[in-house]
């Protein structure tokens, strides 16, 4: 019984501090923590795409942390480390993809797709201006004669 309780003991010791296990990562100065937080915030995962690297588990995720690791304890700059990455992995893994002939759409779409829906609108309201006024008086003026002869049945 006692052997049980150890084992169980045991097993819960080591069970218990895996969702604590960070990564301890040195770096040689704070700026270097700082991009480094910055770049797997704003660096996207290829596998889970919609979460940054930062948060991501993926195997690829990991790659990608390690690899800014790397880049950033040879002294490399941001534009140097988002560079390696999007031309490793391609536009996509950055949240601010670059204006180009390929991404343009994506930069363009909701404007076009607002443009769009004000013209339905414009278009809609001109038709119901048109229509009301013409409908409004057909309505009243046969509205008004049946009243007129109500009225006058009356008397």
């Amino acid at each position: 019984m006692k052997a049980l309780l150890a084992v169980l003991l045991l097993c819960a010791g080591l069970f218990s501090s895996v969702p604590w296990a960070e990564e301890v990562l040195q770096f040689d100065n704070d700026a270097q923590r700082d991009l480094y937080q910055q770049l797997t915030a704003e660096l996207r995962c290829p596998q889970c795409q919609n979460q940054n690297i930062a948060d991501s588990h993926a195997v690829v995720a990991v790659d990608m942390r390690e690899k800014t690791y790397q880049l950033i304890r040879e002294g490399k700059d941001r534009q140097q480390v988002l560079d390696y990455m999007i031309n490793r992995y391609g536009d996509f893994v950055h949240y601010l993809p670059p204006v180009n002939r390929y991404t343009l759409w994506l930069w363009l779409l909701p404007l076009l797709m607002l443009l769009g829906l004000i013209a339905v609108g414009v278009f809609r309201r001109a038709q119901q201006s048109k229509q009301v006024p013409q409908d409004i008086a057909g309505n009243t003026a046969a509205e008004l004669d049946q009243l007129i002869a109500r009225y006058r049945s009356k008397k």
